[in-house]
């Protein structure tokens, strides 16, 4: 696998350096086809013992990495050039159709020019495999099988509706009054990395000892993304259990992230990812998720809609109108939730996700022994 890897990665910067050498000298763009076509027939020693489809796979990569940075330049937003891989830049290859098999019950896989490896599922294969995709966690390596399944009926259920307010100091803040905690992994973890990190920069380039603390710094690294993710899934497995639709404001993450006093906690809190996850595991128990503008949400009275204008600093709703005194987050959440039966009657697109989907893919993560 590791060899494999490797292969792809010298494949996929070879690629690179065509397309810019190309276009420098002859002022030729070129295209997957070409690079494609030009693959099949000039493999070298190492690309052969590699699976032809693994190959066109990282090629394709490629193709969609300079498609993104023109569409990017059309649109005038700010995508970077596609970059030459490092070692530690190129975790994955795919196989994108055929080369791969689930044999043995479950407990190994078949890949194509590389054997038969011991597996351990998470969960069971649900559906109809349709892609590999082999990633490599520092020094752990896990497989990613998609499947696609059968249309799921939609199910009807009693449960509640809920709107939901996301922040720093608490994660969410539900319409309900309850409240979920922010962990913050990585601000209790900051300490041990920064030391981790500067023992690594005292190392003496290119030696072993250098590329042992950065494996150190890289594990670390994972075990606070792999703490953040446990607590977002648990979290997003609550919500869709309990409650038939989810409601979220329509956040501009990318903006406030611009913010670099707050850019590090909103990262930390992962309100995006939170999103995702709950929205595929309320279809798949038969709710939804809806995004609802933002707009003066935490501003408004939930009571009687008077506008209430208020600092970050103030914590407490009070409005002079109707004498309502509230949580500001919670505040915002019941009007979130107050917002759901408009968007679901008047918008389209991603505000609001269907309780079925008729291929309806979901990742199977599995890891190798």
């Amino acid at each position: 696998m590791l060899a494999t890897l490797t292969t792809c990665r010298y494949t996929y910067n070879n690629a690179l350096a065509e397309r810019i050498d190309k276009y420098k000298t002859d002022k030729i763009s070129v295209s997957y086809v070409d690079q494609a076509n030009h693959l099949s027939n000039n493999k070298n020693e190492y690309q052969v013992s590699v699976h032809s489809q693994v190959l066109q796979d990282t090629l394709k990569r490629l193709d969609k990495s300079f498609k993104r940075f023109f569409d990017g330049l059309k649109k005038g937003v700010r995508v970077g050039f596609p970059r030459f891989k490092a070692e530690n830049r190129f975790r994955s290859f795919c196989y994108p159709q055929s080369g791969f098999r689930v044999i043995n019950e479950g407990t190994h896989i078949r890949l194509s020019k590389i054997g038969d490896i011991k597996i351990r599922l998470n969960r069971p294969i649900e559906g109809k495999v349709k892609t590999c995709i082999i990633i490599r966690d520092v020094d752990q390596w896990f497989v990613v099988l998609t499947c696609e399944q059968l249309e799921k009926e939609p199910t009807s259920s009693n449960k509640p509706s809920i709107g939901i307010d996301v922040g720093i100091e608490k994660l969410a803040t539900m319409s309900d009054g309850s409240i979920i905690q922010n962990p913050r992994t990585l601000v209790k973890a900051q300490d041990k990395l920064a030391q981790q990190q500067r023992w690594l920069s005292r190392k003496k380039k290119g030696s072993k000892n250098k590329t042992k603390q950065r494996i150190k710094v890289a594990k670390l690294h994972r075990k606070i993304r792999r703490q953040r993710d446990d607590f977002l899934h648990k979290v997003s497995a609550h919500l869709a259990t309990n409650y038939s639709t989810i409601a979220f404001e329509k956040l501009n993450i990318r903006g406030m992230l611009k913010n670099h006093c707050l850019a590090k906690h909103i990262s930390d809190a992962s309100w995006n990812k939170l999103i995702q996850l709950t929205t595929y595991k309320a279809e798949s128990a038969g709710g939804c998720v809806v995004k609802v503008d933002a707009k003066y949400t935490s501003q408004n009275c939930s009571g009687c809609g008077e506008r209430v204008s208020k600092t970050l600093a103030e914590r407490t709703h009070c409005c002079p109108r109707c004498g309502l005194v509230m949580d500001r987050d919670e505040n915002a959440a019941v009007n979130i939730l107050n917002r759901v039966g408009s968007t679901q009657i008047n918008a389209q697109g991603d505000n609001v996700r269907p309780t079925t989907n008729p291929n309806w893919k979901s990742d199977r993560q599995l890891s190798l022994n």
